[in-house]
């Protein structure tokens, strides 16, 4: 595998064809060459020619024979999903997960745990033991494992090599984007790469969630993230950092207030915070029912089952929640006129309840034209959004260079 995951390529003929062909094999699998022909426009001669070199190289196997309308049975070919695997990698904010997947990108297997509190160095050692232990609990052979991807928190600069942690409460530490990658290959001897977490999560709803024709997608990873598809493929920006929905508030606290800045910036969209100052404020509410009057126990999913209890102060919190964020969705919408805009980073639990509030803003925010075309809905993936994105992209790599 050539190239990086996060910079435009330009694919070869043959390149192409391989990802076109192999892809629909992934995706409706078990499937037979006069299909694959029929759906990627490639004549049928062609289509053979690859599969049956795909089947040499043992990416892709025989299965049984489909039903004939006359004439001799046609034969299903469906990956080969016992002989490839890859590992995805979600270095979040909160937690670190390790998810192994076969080529069809089913989860064979995955663990996850808290994130180090302290410096990047212990956040890739604690990503190297999840990889040793997904390997070990999934029983696969080292050999059969052929690359692996990582989605990170923070902002990338692909061409200085960094990542940047925009956490407060971890500071603003710099890490080395290159030394995670060489690390990783060193450590394990396969092809790395590395990419931002949103945007590797709205490649991993494209590919395994939405229906293949949709093209144009934005991914919400809470308020603080947002990836971006355009025209099917991921949009990363010069320097890899796109899609950073945030400021640097760091530099604005002389600004004056009028200037309406967005704040703040918080992975869960500053619930958390309200539900923690309620619960001090000795204010009636079930989220200090479900916390015993203890603040630092306050969670979303804590303040979403008040929620469901119907404890007013809670769905009103998670109503804010969504009119801000869905400020910033509203000039994505005018900006990009996508079909899909995906709610996720966790916000994707809270249901109808977020839901509704964001699509009350767009409405009210964005143009009619773009906001009568695009779709809010909620992760399909949840939490594996991130992780088998980062799998998708290596999946990605794997059929260009078949």
């Amino acid at each position: 595998m050539k190239g990086a995951l996060f910079k435009d390529q330009i694919l070869t003929d043959r390149e192409r064809k391989n990802l076109d062909i192999l892809e629909v094999i992934r995706r409706y699998g078990p499937v037979t060459r006069t299909e694959i022909s029929r759906i990627t426009k490639y004549n049928i001669v062609t289509v053979s020619n690859y599969v049956n070199n795909y089947i040499k190289k043992d990416l892709v196997v025989e299965k049984g024979l489909d039903i004939s309308s006359g004439g001799r049975k046609p034969t299903l070919v469906e990956l080969n999903s016992r002989n490839c695997y890859v590992i995805g990698i979600d270095i979040g904010p909160l937690s670190v997960m390790a998810t192994l997947t076969d080529l069809s990108l089913n989860i064979i297997t995955k663990i996850k745990k808290d994130r180090p509190r302290e410096s990047m160095e212990e956040v890739v050692g604690k990503s190297i033991e999840l990889i040793y232990e997904v390997i070990e609990k999934a029983q696969i052979e080292a050999k059969k494992i052929k690359g692996l991807g990582i989605g990170i928190s923070g902002i990338i600069d692909a061409k200085a090599g960094t990542v940047r942690d925009t956490d407060a409460l971890r500071g603003k530490t710099a890490a080395s984007y290159i030394s995670i990658k060489n690390i990783i290959e060193r450590e394990f001897g396969i092809p790395t790469f590395v990419g931002n977490d949103a945007t590797v999560a709205a490649f991993g709803e494209k590919r395994i969630g939405l229906d293949a024709e949709i093209e144009n997608v934005l991914y919400m990873y809470s308020d603080v993230g947002c990836g971006i598809i355009i025209k099917g493929e991921i949009y990363a920006g010069t320097g890899g950092s796109a899609g950073e929905v945030q400021l640097n508030l760091g530099a604005a606290d002389d600004l004056p207030p009028e200037l309406g800045l967005f704040r703040p910036g918080s992975i869960n969209l500053g619930m958390v915070e309200a539900g923690q100052n309620a619960v001090r404020q000795g204010k009636e509410t079930k989220i200090g029912e479900l916390t015993e009057n203890n603040p630092d126990a306050v969670t979303v999913d804590l303040i979403l089952e008040a929620a469901r209890q119907g404890d007013k102060l809670a769905v009103d919190i998670i109503d804010k929640a969504g009119l801000n964020i869905g400020v910033r969705i509203a000039y994505l919408i005018n900006l990009f006129n996508p079909e899909i805009v995906i709610i996720g980073g966790g916000m994707e639990r809270c249901g109808d309840m977020i839901l509704e509030p964001i699509k009350r803003m767009v409405r009210r925010l964005a143009f009619e034209e773009p906001a009568s075309i695009v779709r809010i809905i909620p992760s399909r993936l949840g939490e594996n959004a991130v992780s088998l994105g980062a799998a998708s992209l290596v999946i990605r790599e794997i059929f260009i260079h078949a």
